[in-house]
């Protein structure tokens, strides 16, 4: 059975992609904790990080790391927070974020009701951010 995730790489679920290789996708989350939040997922369906292959954590690091840049670019953050928790979505996947402080780090703070528009704004600022930085092959829609 797939997960939610892997609904969303195949184009059952509508996601907002900011990046899509051949071993992993990064889409907005649908409850950010700060604007900009974003997922770095493996297109292969593995529960826990910690029985992924290590080349595959090797590659969702350094996309979250690019994601992370773009971030602190287009959102003026000091730093890109990063977490892998695991427990909501059965799919290996790596909270990436603007973070302004400690408090951004806590999941009972999330946007349950994003905007919309605003969340299409977010991911295209991403998307005007990582090519900018020269990712542009990456980006949807290049």
């Amino acid at each position: 059975m797939s997960t939610l995730f892997t609904k969303i790489i195949n184009g059952e679920i509508p996601g907002r992609f900011i990046w899509q290789d051949d071993d992993c996708v990064s889409f907005l989350t649908i409850g950010p904790l700060t604007d900009g939040h974003a997922l770095v997922v493996p297109r292969v369906e593995v529960d826990k990080w910690t029985d992924a292959a290590a080349e595959l954590v090797s590659k969702l690091m350094t996309v979250a790391q690019i994601v992370g840049q773009a971030q602190v670019a287009a959102f003026g953050a000091p730093r890109a927070g990063l977490t892998i928790a695991g427990f909501e979505v059965e799919h290996l996947h790596v909270h990436v974020f603007p973070a302004y402080g400690m408090e951004n780090f806590d999941f009972g703070t999330v946007d349950n009701h994003p905007d919309p528009a605003a969340m299409d704004a977010n991911a295209e600022k991403l998307r005007d951010a990582l090519r900018a930085a020269g990712h542009g092959e990456f980006v949807p829609g290049e």
